[in-house]
């Protein structure tokens, strides 16, 4: 993908529609918050009854070298000096895929110790395209072994049931679940309590955030009918570099910041692609995720805070 530089304005403009952080409580009543600046991302953790957290990091990018930022490993640690200060230890962190620039072998091995020095229970992902290039993700499904036999598989951990999904192999444009892998979530989904909240991720977004772009899934729909029985239901993807947020139904769907460089507001430049931003002002869009699982069932806020 080409660079794009972006004047100030467009900045302004970008940043009002990502925004610079986010808190939101999900309950069976729906999405409750409100988007706030001076981002900490202790909010979610401050609510009364707070329980288990979890993080979400995305497209680290390693390998990359170009004008929009020198050096991807540095922006990385940054983002991991950031959850190892969080006032709790994660019981897991998720990785929204793009770990990799290229799919070298050497890229993979950075990644794989730098996510050795963060500090939490457990380690998951989920590949991203530019993790499975030319061997449809053969490589990277060694190195990140979940345990599946599939490369889609779930856990339950930190008071919530997870789909890691892969939606990046074989793509023409947007994301694509498959027959295999809907049958499979159907199965496993069909084994919990409505009750039970519900995380899903995946790397290019389930929902239509931008269709001419690919941002979107092509066969998310079929996805959407066993989700809607669920009481709290919380989708978090990547790919786009950037905080968006929609709800459809009960369904809320977030994707996040990456920890490498940000891509341009839907829309606003002829394709999408590394965005180079003014001097300073990178880690303003750069960043992670922090998830609290409250002690009541179905609650959960999502805070999303800057590397600045």
């Amino acid at each position: 993908m080409a660079e794009r530089t972006i004047d100030r304005a467009a900045f302004l403009e970008c940043m009002a529609w990502c925004g610079t952080g986010v808190v939101y409580g999900l309950t069976g009543a729906g999405l409750v918050g409100k988007p706030f600046n001076a981002i900490d991302v202790a909010a979610a953790a401050s609510v009364p009854g707070a329980g288990a957290t979890f993080v979400q990091i995305s497209d680290t990018h390693i390998g990359f070298h170009g004008e929009a930022n020198g050096d991807v490993i540095a922006t990385f640690k940054t983002a991991i000096d950031k959850i190892n200060a969080l006032p709790q230890r994660p019981d897991f962190v998720m990785h929204t895929g793009d770990l990799s620039h290229l799919s070298k072998p050497e890229e993979f091995d950075t990644v794989k110790q730098l996510l050795g020095t963060i500090k939490t229970g457990a380690f998951f992902s989920v590949a991203g395209e530019h993790d499975v290039i030319n061997d449809r993700g053969k490589m990277y499904f060694s190195m990140f072994e979940s345990g599946s036999a599939t490369p889609w598989y779930s856990f339950d951990m930190a008071g919530v049931h997870a789909l890691a999904l892969t939606n990046v192999i074989d793509i023409k444009a947007g994301g694509i679940l498959g027959r295999d892998q809907l049958d499979w979530c159907k199965r496993d989904l069909a084994l919990q309590k409505p009750s039970t909240p519900i995380v899903v991720f995946a790397h290019i977004p389930l929902a239509a955030v931008y269709p001419d772009w690919g941002w979107t899934t092509d066969d998310y729909a079929e996805l959407l009918t066993y989700l809607q029985p669920f009481e709290s239901v919380t989708v978090l993807n990547g790919h786009i570099h950037q905080v968006f947020q929609k709800n459809d139904g009960k369904v809320q769907f977030y994707t996040a910041m990456s920890t490498a460089f940000p891509q341009p507001k839907p829309g606003s430049r002829p394709k999408p692609g590394p965005l180079t931003v003014p001097a300073g002002e990178l880690s303003s869009y750069l960043g992670i995720r922090d998830v609290t699982v409250h002690l009541d069932p179905g609650q959960i806020a999502v805070a999303d805070a800057t590397l600045g």
